[in-house]
């Protein structure tokens, strides 16, 4: 009889054939170490190299191993999404598979869930070999993040945690296309505490979080779980409106009881120029949240998956009964009768 999967690991790859070997590796180690059963999800998010290819040889010589392949590329939010969805462990682990984010520390997240927390992020304190400009970002990034939301999420934690089923469970209510993973763990609450670690750089390969979806990532964070940006617009006009009445009476004021010319054509236009900018900001930030709303509105499927690959573990064979076992075992019940 097989035993139950207690932990459920979730990788999404794309693009990851130059570290996905090492990745398993220590995956692997890692994992057998607990003693207990668990399996190793990757989430092929519509990969061109030879990514899938790798991951359907482990699962041909590793039952633990499971490939859900993508019918094209998606998100790694959504690569996420759906490997929480096929998960089957009492305890889910996120991690990317670029080994920046060391697979040894889920042993201590481990422990953490088992001392009854039951969901558990990993902090980072610092981060090795990165630019000056990414860590700038990314540091402005979450604590604009805070500043903005209604909801605390925790600052310089990526999507590497471990959550308990209970959080899973619930996660897969949240249907949400344009999602942010780390946000959505926040908002359902529970038991969270983090663990301190230092990101290491990449084993491999290049980022796949360029600063276009670094941006893209920072929009859906704000948009899914604010609208102080549309609060913005209403107290600058308010201010604006403010601004223009008292500069309407100054310019009547001169006019009245002054010899004082008042300048006209550079000061407008500069005021013109000024206000046009901010309607025109204030209109993206609208049209963010009506793009949004507009792909909620069309109810597509979050991912298409094209295929899942899985290993199984063949059946114990039961050992054929003889005939005249069959008969005495059909007279003794006759004589029960």
């Amino acid at each position: 009889m097989e035993r139950p999967i207690r932990y459920s690991i979730v990788i999404p790859v794309y693009n990851e054939e130059a570290v996905i070997q090492e990745t398993y590796r220590r995956l692997q180690n890692v994992m057998d170490t607990t003693g207990e059963a668990y399996e190793l999800i990757f989430v092929n998010d519509g990969s061109r190299d030879q990514t899938a290819a790798i991951i359907g040889d482990f699962c041909n010589r590793d039952e633990s191993v499971k490939l859900i392949d993508f019918a094209r590329n998606f998100g790694h939010q959504v690569a996420i999404t759906a490997g929480m969805d096929y998960a089957a462990g009492d305890a889910v682990v996120v991690i990317d598979a670029d080994l920046q984010d060391p697979p040894e520390l889920i042993l201590d997240m481990i422990a953490k869930w088992k001392e009854g927390y039951e969901v558990v992020y990993a902090k980072r304190i610092a981060r090795k070999g990165e630019t000056w400009f990414k860590k700038a970002t990314a540091r402005a990034f979450y604590r604009l993040l805070r500043a903005s939301t209604e909801i605390d999420i925790p600052v310089d934690t990526g999507d590497f945690r471990l959550i308990d089923r209970r959080v899973c469970d619930e996660m897969k209510k949240l249907p949400e296309k344009n999602r942010f993973v780390r946000g959505l763990v926040s908002w359902v609450g529970f038991r969270q505490t983090a663990i301190e670690y230092v990101r290491e750089e990449r084993f491999a390969g290049e980022t796949k979080y360029p600063f276009g979806k670094m941006l893209k990532l920072c929009l859906d964070g704000i948009t899914s779980f604010s609208h102080k940006p549309l609060k913005l617009a209403g107290y600058a006009g308010i201010l604006s409106s403010a601004a223009g009445f008292l500069y309407m009476l100054t310019i009547f004021y001169l006019k009245l009881f002054t010899d004082k010319v008042v300048p006209g054509w550079s000061s407008l236009m500069i005021v013109q120029l000024f206000f046009s900018g901010f309607i025109l900001i204030m209109l993206g930030a609208v049209g963010e949240y009506i793009g949004r709303i507009y792909e909620e509105s069309k109810a597509r499927p979050l991912y298409i998956v094209r295929d899942v690959i899985a290993r199984r573990a063949e059946p114990k064979a039961v050992p054929a009964r003889s005939e005249s076992s069959n008969v005495r075992e059909l007279a003794a019940r006759r004589r029960s009768l």
